[in-house]
């Protein structure tokens, strides 16, 4: 998925600062600039960005940059481009949030924090496009299978998949999936048992139906993140716990490793 997206910012620098960790997504695409609120307005408006990168405690104050300006996008759009905060204040987030903005960073503004928004904003579109209960045609027999959805998070509550084959129903804990490899239209899911299930619908549609820790790494590879025991980097491989397992993953996904490595680092894990 791509966005556009505008930066509305009274400091140039800042604004050169911020494109330059944009453009090392490939998921962003950059519209243009302005350096305050009348400019900003007008910017959003012609060019229909669809994500707003703004700052609302500028240097100059002269410029008029504030949380205001998105009410005032209210009176011209039906739909409102998802907005981000760009600011050096903390003391701003929580009257940021009562305007249901997207996310909110500080500034100095690093990778991680552009790696958690794409993948946050990928997570919004797909789970838009998920019903709570899906049923699922296996090419085998045409008869249905399915896969229920208990709401869209993570696996807070149990992610249960159904594969149907010939009268066999097969019911899977998401929980127990290590990874889903793509076999051409069909996909083989790896258990933490060693048991491989052969499910008849592509990997894509696993990528739409399967929020976070699953993680699509390779165009053949969605990962269960919390089945991972090793990353390494130069080899471009993750390991999977409690088996000889290595999987592959490409530059194009790297965004989605940064991640991964992101959220263990952030958890009870110590660096040595």
């Amino acid at each position: 998925m791509n966005y556009s997206y505008v930066i509305i910012d009274d400091n140039q620098e800042n604004v050169l600062e911020t494109k330059a960790v944009a453009d090392g997504f490939s998921e962003l695409s950059f519209v243009g600039s302005a350096n305050n609120y009348e400019e900003g307005l007008n910017l959003i408006l012609e060019s229909n960005p669809q994500l707003v990168f703004l700052e609302i405690d500028p240097a100059n104050k002269k410029s008029n940059l504030s949380l205001a300006l998105i009410n005032e996008l209210y009176r011209y759009l039906n739909v409102i481009p998802k907005i981000v905060i760009t600011t050096s204040k903390k003391d701003l987030a929580f009257e940021a949030i009562q305007y249901q903005v997207t996310d909110y960073l500080l500034k100095p503004l690093t990778r991680i924090d552009f790696v958690k928004l794409v993948l946050k904003l990928n997570k919004t579109v797909a789970v838009k496009e998920i019903p709570a209960v899906e049923v699922v045609k296996e090419e085998e027999d045409e008869k249905p299978a399915y896969i229920v959805q208990h709401d869209a998070a993570p696996l807070t509550q149990p992610l249960i998949l159904c594969i149907k084959s010939y009268g066999d129903y097969r019911y899977i804990d998401a929980r127990d999936i290590c990874y889903l490899q793509a076999d051409n239209n069909s996909t083989d899911i790896h258990l933490n048992t060693g048991e491989t299930v052969t499910a008849f619908k592509t990997l894509k549609h696993f990528e739409s139906v399967l929020s976070f820790p699953f993680v699509r790494i390779h165009n053949s590879y969605i990962v269960n993140s919390q089945s991972i025991s090793r990353i390494h980097t130069g080899n471009a491989v993750c390991y999977i716990k409690n088996s000889a397992a290595k999987i592959p993953f490409s530059k194009s996904y790297k965004t989605n490793i940064d991640l991964i490595i992101s959220e263990i680092s952030n958890g009870n894990y110590l660096e040595i």
